[in-house]
């Protein structure tokens, strides 16, 4: 009785003394008790979290201070403080928390995703954004794009059922491999999905090692926020993601020497048209620096922030063309109109001229962000934000679904409405939109995952008649992870449109016998389309 007496007079100091000094220290609100050791983790029992988060957030204002265990950990659920957060305070929030997963998967905190910010960091970002993403690179890499969005047009038209005309789809791992093989031909100059894909074997263990990346990055380490549980039933996890990183090192590190080999007797053209090959470039100019581990953790931030995102937005968005058919026909509408009589297929120069798929793609990114809670900053130094002061070394979350689907600054901001961004330009309306984040740390990928998205979604509206594969709607409820994926994958139905018939124009016929060359010869045809794009510009 005595020892009960004692916890329960030591909790309510505890609480009292936080109470106090929270008003003393001029800390943001932090509305609910703060328990010894693990501090507010008991609040998040309910997944996703960035809904847990936007609970509080509506009963005790947009701006929180937490205590995650050990960790303090500032919440912000409005534009405003989101603009003070990534203007004013900027280069104090651009350092990443040290989390396990940024330690193994992470090269120890080097890649561009994990490094704090600092020199190794800004040379980073500079490559990414000038070397490999730039609009250039984007630009020259459009055959990949187009031919990989014809390859899915084929694979849909030859899936015929044989007991009609209409094909029953599972539109994400359609839109999964899609992804993927772009994204590791601009990477490494092959693909492993479609007729001219390498060994299944291969292909297997690649699918394997990006599906385990997710599935590893979104699990949840307690021993993160609270040391005094780190070695219970955490060394288990641990292990899992150093293995996972083995076998990424090992895959990536395999096409690493496939391109020095292959370096060795190409001109220079050649050497500079994947991403292995600008980085090897590099390397044979500063060869302490660019080393293979620099290089090898490019490519798999590239491709872990690249295929899972955009394959998702591109899924959600299809779902909610299905359940607002209107919607649907107003897009086709688009597209019929702007291309006319031209009886061609859509290509990427067509897209600025389509706002109102534009705008399907940003209300898709509003209502399901790909990152619903962006990648957690972490304050470099003191700093304030909205008056009250935050420490340094605290974590910044900035919940962006609480933000994109608040009543207080969107109208009915649960219904899908492409036209609230016809009329805005970009990805961003304010800080109100900010599906690829913000400042230093936003996504260099936006421009190339907007092509993408835009491309594939567009080409498969404008050949395709799409219905759902039953009378109900569909299920648009999210499920765990890192990203926001929907829980039950999307499968649809589609039959090709009447006035469409993609194989009867020579063009598309060419470029359909392409899909069926070896990867060898592909690869090459690829490199001289590069080199033309280089003299044109």
């Amino acid at each position: 009785m005595e020892i009960l007496y004692c916890i329960l007079i030591f909790t309510f100091l505890y609480i009292l003394k936080n109470k106090f000094l929270r008003k003393f220290q001029n800390l943001p609100p932090s509305p609910f008790i703060s328990l010894p050791i693990i501090g507010h983790l008991y609040l998040l029992k309910k997944k996703p979290l960035y809904k847990t988060l936007a609970n509080i957030s509506e009963k005790h204002g947009p701006l929180l201070y937490l205590r995650f265990g050990s960790c303090p950990v500032l919440v912000v659920s409005s534009p405003s403080l989101v603009e003070e957060c990534f203007t004013k305070n900027d280069i104090v929030f651009a350092n990443r928390v040290n989390l396990l997963a940024g330690k193994h998967l992470g090269y120890n905190y080097t890649t561009l995703v994990w490094a704090s910010y600092g020199e190794h960091w800004r040379n980073l970002r500079r490559i990414a954004t000038l070397e490999i993403l730039s609009t250039h690179r984007v630009r020259m890499f459009a055959d990949i794009r187009r031919d990989e969005v014809r390859a899915l047009l084929q694979q849909l038209l030859r899936g015929k059922t044989s007991g009609g005309n209409t094909n029953v789809v599972d539109m994400k791992a359609a839109f999964f491999e899609m992804t993927l093989n772009i994204l590791m031909m601009m990477i490494a100059g092959k693909k492993y999905y479609g007729d001219s894909a390498g060994k299944l074997e291969e292909s297997r263990r690649f699918k394997e090692i990006v599906i385990e990346t997710f599935q590893v990055s979104g699990a949840t380490n307690i021993g993160d926020f609270v040391p005094l549980l780190k070695w219970i039933g955490v060394n288990k996890l641990e292990n899992k993601v150093k293995l996972l990183q083995e076998k990424r090192d090992k895959f990536m590190q395999e096409s690493i020497e496939e391109h020095k080999n292959r370096r060795k007797g190409s001109s220079l053209e050649q050497k500079n048209n994947t991403m292995i090959d600008v980085l090897l470039s590099l390397q044979d100019s500063e060869p302490d620096y660019y080393t293979d581990e620099v290089i090898r953790g490019m490519g798999i931030v590239m491709l872990t922030a690249g295929t899972d995102t955009t394959a998702s937005t591109m899924e959600w968005a299809l779902s909610f063309l299905l359940n607002n058919p209107e919607a649907l026909k107003k897009a086709q509408n688009e597209i019929d109109t702007h291309l006319g009589e031209s009886s061609r297929l859509l290509d990427d120069s067509d897209l600025a001229q389509l706002p109102y798929l534009h705008g399907i793609i940003n209300e898709t990114l509003r209502l399901c962000p790909a990152t619903p809670l962006l990648v957690p900053h972490e304050s470099s130094d003191e700093c304030v934000v909205g008056g009250f002061r935050v420490p340094r070394g605290t974590m910044l979350l900035v919940n962006l679904w609480a933000i994109q689907n608040d009543a207080k600054l969107w109208d009915r901001p649960n219904e899908f409405r492409p036209e609230r961004f016809i009329y805005i330009k970009g990805q961003r309306d304010g800080f109100r939109q900010m599906p690829f984040g913000y400042g230093r740390r936003g996504c260099p990928g936006e421009n190339l995952a907007m092509h993408v998205a835009g491309l594939a979604l567009g080409s498969l509206i404008q050949c395709f008649e799409w219905e759902r594969v039953s009378e109900e709607l569909v299920e648009m409820t999210g499920g765990p992870g890192l990203t926001m994926p929907k829980a039950i994958p999307l499968l649809a139905k589609c039959r090709p449109r009447q006035n469409i018939n993609i194989l009867s124009d020579g063009t598309n016929k060419c470029r359909k016998t392409m899909l069926h060359l070896s990867m060898h010869t592909y690869y090459i045809n690829i490199a001289f389309k590069s080199l033309w794009a280089v003299k044109v510009d």
